[in-house]
Parts: structure tokens; sequence; C-alpha cells
């Protein structure tokens, strides 16, 4: 049998070992990134001694005022750990070109025919976070198995510098570990039946698999990617960056929250800048990505296209995309809009009927006053009011 070599590098707490390479000062002090210094920001990432203060990830910057005066808080520095991520990228390139970034502190090797040229695969692994540390003064971790799956689970739980499961070893290694790791168990809906059966191990779950009728009705349509997913098996390839033109709509919200009446003006905001630049562009979007950041670090997304590139057709997507995405009860940090796969956009004439060719002639309109005096120049009432009283647009 052909051995698999995935590696899932993870820097864990990026953003605080960034700042402290920045500022050595704060290696001993209890250290706090924060999403916003309004009182509903929140906490992102800490270190150790803020956590022995009794905070906590996801904790309200008033609270946190109140509960510790030593612990420094510092706002989330974007620009930065992008660029550490960068010089982090490069040193893992150096020994594999399959690499496929994961946000800012994670990175997928395919390693499958490199021991032929690298020899031992530990050693390897070794070696990549060594560089790393080298070139960066960033530590990490590797965790090593057949698949993505697994070794980013590696990667989540255990605490040695390298870890490998063997090829085969999957559902073993995976069968004492809390179900919560698996992606699938994400879902609400399956998350709650795992409580409601009091299941708090992957083997409990590997064993309801062997009797699949009774599976399924527990489990529905989520049960074939369950069963997989406890047993380790996972067939998607590591997929480096493809260099494709796309157009990125993104916000990061002056505090958390869950208010549904701003969280859809920003979507409408977002979805307005979009079109506009698609319009310019000429094209539709064929693919459209709308990602939502939650403040506990949890993200959900959907898919869909644009076959219109007027206001009302691109917000509708938009809207639709956001309300089947946001179905937990956390505080949104960020929305993202992400369109690619373009094609011409090519009037159909007569084809159009009088409705749509107004609100054609009315985005156009739009556009001349845009491209003069700025996007955000020209906004709907509602939404322009409401991002001005939430501080999410400055006048």
């Amino acid at each position: 049998m052909i051995e698999r070599d995935v590696f899932h590098i993870r820097l864990k707490n990026i953003e605080l070992q960034a700042e402290r390479l920045i500022n050595p000062w704060l290696r001993t002090r209890p250290v706090a990134i924060i999403s916003s210094s309004h009182q509903n920001g929140s906490i992102v990432c800490l270190s150790d001694e803020a956590k022995e203060e009794g905070l906590a990830l996801g904790m309200k910057i008033s609270v946190v005022r109140k509960m510790s005066q030593g612990t420094q808080l510092l706002p989330y520095n974007h620009s930065l750990y992008e660029r550490i991520h960068h010089y982090a990228y490069r040193s893992v390139s150096l020994f594999t070109p399959v690499v496929e970034p994961q946000g800012t502190s994670e990175f997928f090797l395919d390693m499958n025919g490199m021991r032929s040229i690298r020899g031992d695969i530990q050693d390897t692994g070794l070696s990549i976070i060594d560089r790393i540390r080298d070139q960066t003064g960033l530590s990490g971790i590797v965790g090593i198995s057949a698949n993505k799956l697994v070794s980013r689970i590696v990667t989540s739980v255990m605490t040695e510098r390298i870890h490998r499961v063997k090829n085969g070893g999957e559902s073993q290694f995976l069968s004492p570990l809390r179900p919560s790791v698996l992606p699938v168990v994400k879902e609400d809906k399956i998350h709650r039946i795992l409580n409601f059966l009091w299941i708090d191990h992957i083997g409990q779950i590997q064993s309801m698999a062997m009797h699949p009728d009774h599976f399924r009705i527990f489990f529905g349509t989520h049960a074939s990617m369950l069963d997989k997913q406890s047993k380790g098996y996972d067939l998607d390839p590591v997929r480096p960056v493809q260099f494709e033109d796309h157009v990125l709509e993104q916000k990061i919200l002056p505090y958390d929250t869950n208010d549904m009446g701003m969280l859809h003006a920003i979507v409408r905001d977002l979805s307005d800048q979009l079109a506009f630049k698609l319009r310019q562009r000429g094209q539709l979007a064929d693919k459209v990505r709308l990602e939502i950041h939650y403040s506990d670090g949890h993200k959900r997304q959907r898919m869909g296209s644009f076959m219109k590139i007027d206001d009302m057709s691109i917000m509708h997507v938009c809207k639709k995309l956001f309300d089947s995405a946001n179905k937990r009860r956390n505080r949104i940090r960020a929305i993202l809009i992400d369109a690619w796969a373009f094609r011409p956009c090519i009037s159909q004439g007569d084809l159009f009927n009088e409705r749509d060719e107004r609100i054609t002639s009315l985005s156009h309109a739009v556009d001349k006053i845009r491209s003069k005096y700025g996007v955000q120049s020209l906004q709907n009432a509602d939404v322009l009011q409401t991002l001005i009283r939430d501080k999410c647009l400055s006048i």
C-alpha cells in the first residue's frame, strides 16, 4: 500500500506570537487581542497570563475592564498578521509546491512522493517548523496523516511539536476524541442530536454507524458525512493557491453584534459596492461566496451566483446567502462577499421586460454619480441612517 502524507501546520495564537515578537516587553505579561475598543468589542486571542486573570475568549471589553486592570488590550492588527503569514507561507513552500493556506495561521502540505527526496517524513515535519521559526520567530506544530481531515484534527488536539497518525490508524486515533473535532458536528442539528444521545466520544458514533438504517433515522442527510468523518475518511485534495481574478468586499464591524437591522444594512452596503464594481467590468459572476465571521472564531459560508448586476438583484442574492448562512446565535464580527468565475454581461435587448430596463437604467444613472463622487456617495436612506447610527460609516 502506498503511504500518503498530508501535513497540517498550525501556528497557534499567531496574533499573540506576532505582537510579542514586535514588543518583547509583552512576553511575560497578560495580553488580550480585541476586535474593537468599543464596549461591545470582544477578546479574539489571549495569553495564558490573561487566562489566569479570569479572562476568556469572546468576553466583552466592558467586562474585561472591570475584571482586570493589568491586562494589555491590543487592537486586532490584520495587516501585521497577514505579513507574517506571507513569510510563513514562503518558508513552507520551500518543501513542496502543493501548499494550501487556511486563514492566517494554518497550512496544508501535500508531501506525497517526497520521501525519496526529503527522507524520513517526521524529520521533514520538524525541519519545516524549524524553518518557520528561524524565518519568522513563530512556533508551530505539525500533524501528519493520510488526509487533510485527520491531520488538522491532530494539530487541534495534540500538544507536542509533531504527531503522526499512520495510514490505516485514523479510526483508532479518532475513537477517544470528542465529536466536536469533526467539521460536520458544527452543524447545530447534529450537535443537538449528539447531546441528546449522550454521545461524548467518536467511538460511539463509529459503533452507531454499524447499523446504517438506525443511523440514517437519527442523522438524515448528514449520516453519510458523519460516518465518513468519524472514521477519518477524506478524499479532499490539498488545493494550492490559485491566483484567480476576484472582486471582494468585506466589513469588520466596529463591535460584535447580532442586531439584524445593522447586519442587513451592512450586507446591502457591501452588495451595492460589489454591484458597482461588476458593472464597471461589464461582467457577471458565476461563483459568489458570502462568509460570516463570528465573535467566537467560527465561520459560516454559503455559495451562489450573480445572474444580473443591477443593485436590487445583487442585494437580493447577498441577503439570501447571508440569511441562509447565519444560523448561529453568536455575535458577528465580520462579513465578506467574494465574487469570481466571471463572464461577460451581454445585453439581451428585447428580452428585457420593461421593469428590468428601468432597473438597469437606474443602476447606470447611480454609477455615473458614484464614479464621480465615490462608491458610498449615493446610498439607500435606511441603510445610510443605520450605518451612521451604529458607527459603521463615517461622515
